[in-house]
Formats: C-alpha cells, sequence, structure tokens
C-alpha cells in the first residue's frame, strides 16, 4: 500500500510539474509560421498533405512547435533545417521569438530527419570503426568468391542485401485463374517491368561491388531447370570418399519425386542430405558432384544446397565447372542451410561434357562438418499448384489496410493448377515454397488469399533469413546478417499531359509498437536510406534526363514491405506506369541504368555513412574500345570513363575477359594501363569484353569485339560495330493531349541484351478512355501474346556472329567499336575490306525530346573516314535498318550527309517500312549475286527485329539494285562498283534467320569484292 501511495503521489507531481512548468498555447497564433514553411518548402518535392500547426508548447524558456507529418515528408538538409528556423522564428508573435525554439514533425526535432551523409559534421572513422570493418571484410559471409583477382575494400564486400521487384504472376482464388496483380499497360505490365531494372541492372551493380544480393523471386530467366539430388536416382549426383565417407544427416532434406506441389508441401522436408566430415589435406578428401547434361547452351543460374549444423564449416567449397573453366566459391555453411543458395550465372554448353558442381570437404580444418543437398541449374517454369481454400477465399487488401478481412466461398470442386508461365514472372509465394520455407512464411493468411500472402511474405522471409544473425539475434531463423531491405515498386497514376508523376519514398518507423530494430538501431535508419536512394535517383534523372522530373514525398506509411521487416527498409515508388509522361523514359533501358545506378549509389552511400568510412562508386564502361592483329599477337585498346555525377568513380585498373570459340568467358585477368597484348592461336575465333574498376567495384561489361588470325589467310578484314543503341520503343503524345503512346510499328526499341518485361504492342490509344478493370484498362492497354516470353536485343556481340561468316570464307578479321573509328585511334585504310555494321542504330531523344540526339548513324567521324577509305580504293559492307531513313526522315537532317551517302555510298532513301514479311530476293543486274532468304521483323527469342527496313535505291553510275523485299519489289540491297566498291543493304545482315542463308550472302559479297583482282 505504501508503494501503491508513493507511486501516486509521484504521478500527482509530475503532472502538477508539467502543468507548471508547460503550456500548451492556441495553434492559430502560429498559422503564418505554417504557411511560410508551406511556401519556403513547396518547390523542394510535390507533397500532397498541407503544413499546418498541431500543437505548441512554451515549457520554460523553450517553445516546442509541432507540425503536421506534411513537412517530415519533405527532404531535410542542414541548410534548409536552418532556414525553418529562421523562417518560424520570424513568423511567430513576437513575445516568443526569443525563446528557445524547437521544431517537430511526426515525432521527430526536423534536424534529426538530415541523414548522415548530408551533414557536415559527419561521424568520423574511429579505430574502432576501422577494426570492425576490417573484422567484418575478415567475416564469413553466406558466399564469397575463393580466389578473388580483385577486392572492393570502398564498396560493399560483406554486406548481404534483400531486395524484390514487385508483384508477379499470382492465383486469384475468387476467379479461379492465374493473373497480373496489375493492368497490362504501355506494353508491359508491373509484376514484370520492375524486372527490368533489378534483374538486369541492379543486382548487378550490387554484386560488381561486392554484395551477395538474396531475392524472394527467381531471378534466372532461363526456361530450362535442372534438379540434381542425392534422392533422385539418375539426376547426375555421384561421391568420392576419401579418409571420410558421406552419410546421411540426420535430418530431413530436399528431394523432387512430384512435378508439381499443393499448398502445405515443401519439397526440402521430402528427402534427405549428406553430410562428411572436414579434412585439412586434399589427400584426404571426399567430394560430392552434381553433374548437369544441357540440352540447350545458354547462361543458366546455379544454386546449392546444404543444411547448417551446429559443428557446420564457414569454408564449404564449392566449384563450378562451366563451358569456359572453372569458378570456385566460399560459403558460409552455418548460415543459409535448407534453401537455395545463388552462387553466380554461367555459360553452359549444349552436350558437353565435364559441366558440373562440386563440393569437397577439404576446409583446412578437419573439426567441422560439410553437408550437401540438391543443385538447382537454371530458372525454369512454376510448378506450384493452386486452388481456392476450402475455408474460404478472402478478399484482397491493401498493404496498408486495417479494415477486417472477408472470406467468400465457392461451391464448386476444382483442381489444383500450375500457371504456366516461367518462374522468375510468378510472385514471391511460389518461389518461397519452392525453396523450402515454411508456409507461416509464404502463406500468412493460411491459403486464404495468394495476393494477400504474396506481399506479406516478403517481409517475414527478410526475418526468417536474418534471424539469429547479429541484425536480428532473438528472432530464429538463417542467421544471415542482412544490412538492408529494398522493395521496387512502380505507381499508378495518369496526366492528360506530359506531366510527370515522378518518384515516392516509403519507410515505416514503427513496427508493432517499436521505434528501434532488434539490434537495437532506430528504425529511423529507413528513413535515411529512402532519402538517400530517392534523392540519388531523382538528381540523376535531372542532370541527364528530364529537368522537371518530380520528386514526391518521404511518406512514413504503414505498408507491409516497409513496415516488416526487421532491418533498415525502403519501399520505392519509381514512377507512374499507367502515365505516358512517366513511361516514355521508363521504357528505356539507359533510363533503367541511370536509375538502377542511383539506387546503388544510396545502398553504397548509406551503409557506407552508417559505418563511418569511406566508398567509392564503380566505374561506367569503358569506351573507343578495338582490338587488332600483329603476326599472331592481339592488341586490345580501350579509354576509361569518367562520371560527370560521381566524383568517386574513377577506373583504376580493368579486367580482360576472354572467350574462345563457343564458350562462355573465363574468369579474366588484371590489366594495369589501358591496352593488353596477347598471343593468339591461329584457327581460333577469340572474343574479348573489358571492364573497369577501382576500390569501390567492377563496372558493366564493354561491347564484345572479337578476332580470328586463319591458319592460311586470304587477309585481314575490319568488322566496326556501329550498333550501340539502345531505347525505347518510338512514341508520341498528339498536342491536343487526346492521344499518346508506343509505336512498335515504326520502331520498338532496342533492348539491352534480351527483354524481360515486354508483353505485346499497345492497342488503347485514346486518353479519354479510363481504366475500368486490369482486364479493361484503358488508356495504354496492351496485348499479351509475348509475355512469358524473353525477347532479344542488342547482345553487343555481333562482331563475332559477322566474323565467323568471313572466317569461314578464309579470311582473318578484327573489329573495333565505332568511337574507334570516330576518333581516329583505327584507321580504316589498314584493312582491303571493311563491315560496318549498323543494326538499328538511329536518331533518338529519350522521354519527351529534352535531351541531346544520340544514335546516329552517320556522324561527322564516321563519314571522314569512309571517305579517306573510299578515295583509298576500299571496299566497304553497310547494312542496317535505319541506314538511309536515318539521312533523310528522322530528327536532325542535313545536305552534307545526304550528299556523303548519295555519292560515297552510292545509295539513296527510296522509303522506310519497305517490308513487312522480311522477305528478300535476288534480283538481275551486272553483278554476281544469288538467293534468297528473310530476316527477323517481329520479337523472337533469337535475333532483334526489323520490323521498319529501309528500301535503298542505287544513287550513280555503276551502283545497282542487287535485292529486292518479296512482297513488295522494293529495293533492298545495292552494290556499286568503281574506284572502290560498296554493297548496302536496308536491313540488318545479323537478323537473317537461316545461318547457312547469311553465310551464303556473305559469301556472295566477298565475291563481288574480289572481282577483278
Amino acid at each position: 500500500m505504501r508503494k501503491i501511495f508513493s507511486l501516486i503521489l509521484a504521478i500527482s507531481f509530475c503532472i502538477i510539474s508539467f502543468s507548471t512548468h508547460a503550456q500548451r498555447l492556441d495553434s492559430r497564433l502560429f498559422t503564418p509560421a505554417a504557411d511560410s514553411l508551406q511556401s519556403f518548402y513547396k518547390n523542394q518535392a510535390y507533397v500532397l498533405g498541407k503544413i499546418t500547426v498541431s500543437k505548441v508548447v512554451k515549457s520554460g524558456n523553450t517553445l516546442t512547435i509541432t507540425f503536421s507529418s506534411a513537412l517530415s515528408e519533405y527532404p531535410m538538409r542542414e541548410e534548409s533545417v536552418a532556414k525553418s528556423y529562421e523562417i518560424v522564428r520570424a513568423s511567430i508573435p513576437e513575445q516568443y521569438r526569443q525563446m528557445a525554439l524547437i521544431i517537430e514533425s511526426n515525432r521527430s526535432q526536423i534536424e534529426n530527419l538530415i541523414p548522415p551523409s548530408y551533414k557536415s559534421l559527419r561521424r568520423v572513422e574511429s579505430k574502432k570503426d576501422i577494426r570492425d570493418h576490417k573484422k567484418g571484410l575478415h567475416e564469413s559471409p553466406l558466399v564469397k568468391k575463393a580466389s578473388s583477382i580483385v577486392e572492393f575494400p570502398h564498396g560493399l564486400e560483406g554486406k548481404h542485401i534483400a531486395l524484390w521487384q514487385s508483384h508477379g504472376f499470382y492465383y486469384e482464388q475468387k476467379l479461379l485463374r492465374w493473373e497480373w496483380q496489375r493492368a497490362r499497360i504501355f506494353q508491359t505490365v508491373e509484376d514484370l517491368y520492375t524486372q527490368s531494372y533489378v534483374l538486369p541492372f541492379l543486382v548487378p551493380m550490387l554484386e560488381n561491388a561486392g554484395a551477395y544480393v538474396l531475392m524472394p523471386r527467381e531471378r534466372d530467366t532461363q526456361l530450362k531447370e535442372i534438379i540434381i539430388d542425392n534422392d533422385i536416382p539418375g539426376s547426375g549426383y555421384r561421391e568420392t570418399n576419401g579418409s571420410r565417407r558421406w552419410n546421411n544427416t540426420d535430418s530431413i532434406g530436399f528431394n523432387s519425386p512430384k512435378e508439381v506441389y499443393i499448398s502445405g508441401e515443401n519439397p526440402f522436408r521430402l528427402g534427405s542430405a549428406r553430410l562428411v566430415r572436414s579434412v585439412d589435406s586434399k589427400e584426404e578428401e571426399s567430394k560430392a558432384i552434381w553433374s548437369a547434361h544441357i540440352e540447350e547452351s545458354g547462361e543458366y543460374a546455379v544454386y546449392v544446397s546444404y543444411q547448417s549444423l551446429p559443428k557446420s564449416t564457414s569454408a564449404a567449397k564449392y566449384t563450378v565447372s562451366h563451358s569456359s573453366g572453372e569458378t570456385s566459391f566460399i560459403v558460409n555453411q552455418k548460415m543459409g542451410g535448407g534453401t537455395w543458395i545463388y552462387l553466380g550465372t554461367f555459360y553452359f554448353s549444349k552436350d558437353k561434357e565435364n559441366q558440373f558442381v562440386s563440393l569437397t570437404n577439404n576446409t583446412g580444418n578437419n573439426r567441422e562438418y560439410i553437408t550437401a543437398d540438391a543443385v538447382k541449374i537454371g530458372g525454369g517454369f512454376g510448378n506450384i499448384a493452386r486452388k481456392p481454400s476450402e475455408e474460404g477465399s478472402q478478399l484482397n487488401v491493401k498493404s496498408s489496410s486495417t479494415e477486417p478481412v472477408e472470406k467468400i466461398k465457392i461451391d464448386l470442386e476444382v483442381e489444383p493448377i500450375v500457371s504456366g508461365y516461367p518462374r522468375f514472372t510468378e510472385g514471391a509465394r511460389y518461389w518461397l515454397q519452392w525453396a523450402g520455407f515454411s508456409d507461416t512464411i509464404y502463406s500468412p493468411n493460411k491459403n486464404a488469399n495468394d495476393y494477400n500472402d504474396d506481399y506479406m511474405s516478403r517481409g517475414k522471409w527478410v526475418n526468417v533469413i536474418s534471424g539469429g544473425s547479429k541484425v536480428n539475434p532473438d528472432e530464429k531463423g538463417l542467421k544471415i546478417p542482412v544490412d538492408l531491405s529494398f522493395a521496387f515498386h512502380t505507381d499508378a497514376g495518369t496526366t492528360l499531359n506530359d506531366s510527370i508523376i515522378g518518384t515516392l519514398g516509403i519507410y515505416t518507423r514503427a513496427s508493432n509498437g517499436s521505434d528501434l530494430l532488434p539490434d537495437g538501431r532506430d528504425r529511423i535508419e529507413g528513413r535515411y536510406l529512402t532519402d538517400l536512394i530517392q534523392t540519388q535517383i531523382v538528381e540523376d534523372i535531372k542532370t541527364k534526363y528530364e529537368p522537371i522530373w518530380q520528386r514526391r514525398g518521404i511518406w512514413d506509411r504503414s505498408y507491409s514491405e516497409s513496415r516488416s521487416p526487421q532491418v533498415p527498409s525502403m519501399l520505392l515508388e519509381l514512377l507512374s506506369h499507367q502515365n505516358l509522361a512517366d513511361m516514355r523514359y521508363g521504357l528505356d533501358p539507359e533510363f533503367r541504368f541511370t536509375v538502377s545506378r542511383a539506387i546503388y549509389k544510396g545502398m553504397l552511400k548509406y551503409l557506407a555513412t552508417s559505418q563511418g568510412r569511406e566508398y567509392a562508386v564503380q566505374p561506367l564502361p569503358i569506351k573507343d574500345f578495338s582490338v587488332s592483329l600483329h603476326s599472331d599477337v592481339a592488341l586490345l585498346r580501350w579509354k576509361g570513363v569518367e562520371d560527370p555525377l560521381e566524383i568517386t568513380a574513377k577506373p583504376e585498373k580493368y579486367i580482360v575477359y576472354t572467350r574462345k570459340g563457343d564458350n562462355g568467358f573465363d574468369s579474366g585477368r588484371v590489366v594495369e594501363g589501358n591496352s593488353l597484348a596477347l598471343d593468339v592461336e591461329k584457327g581460333v575465333l577469340y572474343s574479348f569484353k573489358v571492364t573497369a574498376v577501382n576500390g569501390g567495384g567492377e563496372s558493366f561489361p564493354s561491347e564484345i569485339l572479337s578476332l580470328y588470325n586463319a591458319k592460311q589467310s586470304r587477309g585481314t578484314l575490319l568488322i566496326v560495330n556501329g550498333f550501340n543503341r539502345v531505347s525505347a520503343p518510338a512514341s508520341f503524345a498528339t498536342p491536343d493531349t487526346t492521344m499518346g503512346g508506343f509505336m512498335d510499328w515504326d520502331d520498338n526499341g532496342v533492348p539491352y541484351k534480351k527483354d524481360i518485361s515486354f508483353i505485346g504492342s499497345q492497342y488503347e490509344f485514346r486518353r479519354e478512355i479510363p481504366w475500368m478493370d486490369d482486364d479493361s484498362p484503358g488508356f495504354g492497354a496492351s496485348y499479351a501474346d509475348y509475355e512469358t516470353r524473353v525477347i532479344a536485343g542488342n547482345t553487343f556481340d555481333y562482331p563475332s556472329l559477322h566474323g565467323r561468316l568471313f572466317a569461314n570464307q578464309g579470311y582473318s578479321f578484327v573489329s573495333a567499336s565505332r568511337e574507334s573509328v570516330e576518333t581516329g585511334s583505327v584507321d580504316l585504310k589498314a584493312y582491303p575490306i571493311v563491315d560496318f555494321i549498323m543494326g538499328k542504330q538511329r536518331q533518338y531523344r529519350m522521354g519527351r525530346g529534352h535531351g541531346d540526339v544520340k544514335f546516329k548513324v552517320f556522324t561527322p567521324g564516321i563519314i571522314k573516314a569512309i571517305e579517306e577509305y573510299s578515295k583509298a580504293g576500299g571496299n566497304i559492307l553497310i547494312s542496317g535498318s535505319y541506314i538511309a531513313t536515318d539521312v533523310w526522315d528522322s530528327i536532325e537532317t542535313d545536305d552534307t550527309t545526304k550528299n556523303f551517302v548519295k555519292n560515297v555510298l552510292k545509295y539513296e532513301w527510296r522509303t522506310n517500312k519497305a517490308s513487312k514479311t522480311g522477305y528478300v530476293k535476288a534480283v538481275q543486274s551486272p553483278y554476281k549475286f544469288g538467293g534468297e532468304f528473310s530476316f527477323h521483323t517481329i520479337p523472337n527469342e533469337y535475333s532483334y527485329t526489323s520490323e521498319s527496313p529501309d528500301g535503298i535505291e542505287p544513287s550513280g553510275e555503276g551502283a545497282w539494285t542487287i535485292f529486292r523485299y518479296k512482297d513488295n519489289n522494293i529495293s533492298a540491297g545495292v552494290a556499286y562498283k568503281g574506284s572502290y566498291k560498296v554493297v548496302s543493304f536496308g536491313f540488318p545482315v545479323e537478323t537473317i534467320k537461316n545461318k547457312t542463308e547469311m553465310e551464303e550472302l556473305v559469301k556472295s559479297v566477298l565475291l563481288f569484292f574480289n572481282e577483278d583482282k
């Protein structure tokens, strides 16, 4: 009783004390301060809410003004915070202006909303920081390469990043069908669209900086999948025993006895796993070997699985033997057991022997255990079969909804069905089941709603993979220390003009009633991460492409994907996939690269700043690349590129990767300078790509150049890769704002390597048509005939394709980038024949056309080089879809270029869209050309398309039409013979469907060049 009385007395004293010293003032007196702040901040971001005064408290000589959360949604910097205090002090009643002032919004003083990266007094790297960082670098991450030729101490080495692209194909129980979670508009659907950033760009950038990236959706777009397991007879698993023998573990493991799985079935609980004690010498080692039979050459992701035991090793050495050699990894089996662990993506050749994954028990320590379970190669198709829940299906709800969930029952007995779609298109809910996670993770709604399961499962997945690690110590899990999580979305919303919707960032300050993360950090870390990434994205887009790109707010909202993860987390809404003005940028691969690089930079800067250490951004790809041949020595030359947006992204050295024949590329060699000489064998086709590296990471690769040194050479020719374009499809927006969209019949754009987001052509161009349902989405509506297919783009690997055709005719060849010709570093006159690959090179402006014109076919440097070469009596082969249209009917045209084409190359423009079918036939002329062939005109998996080939006519004496399009007899090819020779094709040679026909065409060109010799 005495204790209770003392407690009541203390509470009463506090209340009396507060009422004496703290006084609530009339908020209306401070409205001018809110209005002044609104005026100051309104141009810094587009925030929906209005800044108002929520509360004013006077306590002693301190005045605390709490503004609405709208103020906290603006980015805070030291300058803006100082200005805010100045504005508020000048706007409040005079009697309060001399008091100490505190400005709050969303439960924080506004100065505490400034990310540490933007503070002038940044955290300085202490001796402890240095020790901790070095310790972190030496701690075993989940996966690392066994012998890396470069290290990235100022990058993301040792970091584990969980991220995902939005949504995915899912089973809608109420409709008894699989469907997308968003509408099909502007030639894509959000479920696939965000993948076009994450998979080809963002994930490789993070990996190139040294991070290990974990994903709750399939990352491999390879449609074939191979499972090799000790429980599957004949699958290719075998063991060797040294001084220690393999045995079964005490726990159940993976097995895949079924073609499809229903809810609740876990393939990682249907079989067994193997175990062996470690040894410390090679002579005693035992191995597990998973041999793969590859039915189709290509790139395949490789996943391994194992079990994590109390005495598991942190140094399990896996070796992947692929078409071009071996790559070894050290896997920390103390974490990550019982699921698919990604090692990397490798090129495997069809039916080639000795392609396998192996695991040794030689760890240098004989007191540990190594476990082995299944290996998965490739992505494959979805194998999770779904049907409505017998207990009833829940209605779909938004992530932030607090409404009670209703259930409905369908009075029909149905069989479970699979999606029939590639696994990479499906949502996280299905991958997580295939990857061995509990149904409490992938189906928190107890099998009643796949839509809700999909977004809810992602945060739960982050927590279970990080459970038991230093970042999430109290939760049971896989012990992977996840540093941050990131959800990549795009938003809805449309405008009837060219207004940009823009970029929104979302974090969640409180989760389960707490502002703290499990490791003790404040969840405001999520805001710092969000601010850094959003700022980087908006600034980079504004600087490079679109000055009016819209920055939206920094939202503190209770979205599952930002609330659930118990690590610093962000949900990004990059742009509106429903808004044409946004998507005219959003379908451009270069835009996607820049956005992805901005996200990577934001993550890098956040993690570096939080540890008080320096960082460096990985360099941009190299330029001015050329490969020449000097007797039996190949000389490679290139130039590094500095990034005007990032001072730390300076190249310090380079890596040259080599490919022989049809194999994949090797592991590379480090080069300190800007050139490399290496011996080459005669009769072997070599290909090379170069990356730039620094302390922060490795750049994206260059284009691929090739050479061939024939055993009995008929001469050495030069191939110029003039096709470096990537772009969105052609688009339009009428001035009266009634129509707009993408015109893929005119130019369907050029994907970077391949397109995994294209679903079909747009068919609704009227802006007035509203969205009524995802099956009737109105303006922007698009077909669905391509949504299960991976579409070929610009592979940047055409010199090897052309070169092989010349090599088969006994020629040696070398190759060069168009930049190396434009700058004069390659002299065409050194070669009797020059092949210009112009592909789909065409003048292009991104988005609404604000920026510079890029990808012109004939630049001044190219024109000068060809003019000099023709005067020297050379032989020129040139092919491309727009070799005439780009000169006569493009963004910029001039008489100088037209006269060059007519008078030097000896052809002129007749029309674009010269053929729909792509069928070509030889016609009578003084020159000996014959045959028929066809080229790709519609999107496909094998080659980019020439949907709008050029009709070209002979110009001048000695020039003749040699081929015509079969569907209309328009001239498709022109040959000229004079003091020099030219053969021109209004379509790209490399798009010809049949390799034999392609070879016959090139053979006839070479015969023409060699006539009269």
